[in-house]
């Protein structure tokens, strides 16, 4: 199988060869937006170690509970949509402050919540909220970075890494005394963000075109990003089954259920920030996703007919296909297409969260019908989907991403990028 060799790190302009100094002197802005994109990304993985303690408390079942995380990702997805029209007219300052304020007030009333029912709705403001602003603080960050867009990108899946690393380990300690805690935790945290983000950041000049409700939808009728978003899709159910529903599978003590998400966020950040370009450049991109994507399938299938050991290995190990999997499927969908990389990058992400709403609500109720096993059978079929979609339209893909290979990104196609 053919495959590209770009990456976003590689190249001239690769932060690691010129020894990291424009990765770590960055503008105190960047510094702000890129704290505060830790803490969103936490937002993700907080309930993990959790759940089970949130089902007790609010006496609910497993697939109600998982619903947090399909209410979160569904309105993420549809969030998708509008965000680009907010920011290309309102500024990405703004757009910025209005994503923190929601997840500030949202993760507050998530903390008070007095059903489960409640709180899966408040679920879904926050993700609006995170939606608003995950989706601005990238271009943000390209914007008003030292040292070029790989710099940015870099600093940008750290925090990535970072954050999903941290979440589940915020919410093993603040969540063992009390469950209600780690969203008032969040809370506090992003409120700090707000103010860091309103004393550092100027606005950034407005692009001269604004972006139209329809423009991500549209930009999906392009083959190789409609063929990046199918194929991303099937692996995100496979990625949110393992993130939602294996904490039930382990039934672990918060801080132990913690732990574990914790290993598995380093491997993810690992992977993707220093694993994942190295091997893309010897291997190339689709070949890396392949092969990722099939190991993930394996793991997943060991993950659920193993023992409890197994699963806990398992888990941790999928940080590591999920790590790699993120950077290539990020860079083939911000350079697959002629989009403008805000637009492709929204109708990419449109298609996948679906995925990760689906996958929470599914696995408990796939459970329900049949038996423990089979929900982790579901997400390796899911796997292997994924690396077919690549497989079968590897041709396509591998000619686009060699035009607009992102290391080769002119001072032009950090600007669209910006947008």
């Amino acid at each position: 199988m053919s495959g590209t060799k770009s990456g976003s790190h590689g190249g001239a302009d690769d932060p690691f060869e010129e020894g990291g100094s424009s990765l770590l002197r960055q503008p105190k802005a960047v510094w702000a937006t890129a704290g505060a994109s830790v803490v969103a990304f936490m937002g993700i993985g907080l309930v993990d170690p959790i759940l089970p303690s949130i089902a007790r408390g609010l006496h609910a079942t497993n697939s109600q509970v998982s619903l947090l995380f399909t209410s979160y990702f569904l309105i993420t997805a549809v969030a998708m949509l509008i965000t680009g029209f907010v920011s290309s007219r309102i500024g990405g300052r703004k757009t910025l402050l209005a994503g923190l304020a929601l997840v500030v007030v949202f993760a507050a009333l998530s903390g008070m919540s007095g059903s489960v029912g409640e709180l899966v709705g408040f679920r879904a403001g926050w993700g609006l909220g995170n939606a608003l602003f995950v989706s601005t603080a990238l271009a943000v960050i390209v914007g008003a970075a030292a040292g070029g867009s790989s710099a940015a990108i870099l600093l940008y899946e750290s925090a990535l890494g970072l954050g999903m690393a941290c979440g589940p380990l915020l919410g093993a300690v603040l969540g063992d005394m009390e469950w209600r805690y780690p969203f008032f935790g969040t809370a506090v945290l992003m409120a700090v963000g707000f103010i860091a983000i309103t004393a550092f950041l100027k606005e950034q000049p407005k692009p001269a075109a604004r972006t139209s409700l329809l423009a991500p939808v549209k930009a999906l009728g392009h083959g190789g990003l409609a063929a990046t978003a199918a194929s991303a899709f099937f692996y995100n159910y496979a990625f949110f089954t393992v993130l939602a529903f294996t904490p039930f599978v382990l039934n672990m003590s918060p801080y132990k259920s913690g732990g574990v998400f914790f290993a598995w966020g380093v491997l993810l950040a690992v992977f993707s920030v220093l694993v994942a370009p190295r091997l893309q450049r010897r291997f190339g991109s689709l070949k890396v996703l392949c092969g990722s994507l099939l190991l993930f399938a394996a793991d997943l299938v060991v993950l659920g007919y193993g023992d409890h050991t197994t699963a806990i290995v398992c888990t941790v190990l999928a940080g590591a296909f999920i790590g790699l999997n993120n950077t290539v499927f990020t860079e083939l969908a911000l350079g697959v297409s002629d989009a403008p990389r805000p637009v492709a990058s929204a109708g990419y992400n449109f298609v996948r969260w679906f995925a990760a709403a689906a996958a929470p609500f599914l696995a408990p109720k796939i459970e329900e019908w049949t038996d423990i096993h089979l929900p982790f059978v579901v997400a390796a079929v899911a796997a292997v989907t994924g690396a077919g979609i690549v497989a079968v339209r590897r041709r396509a893909l591998t000619m686009e991403a060699e035009e607009r290979a992102p290391q080769h990104a002119t001072e032009d196609g950090v600007a669209a990028f910006a947008q």
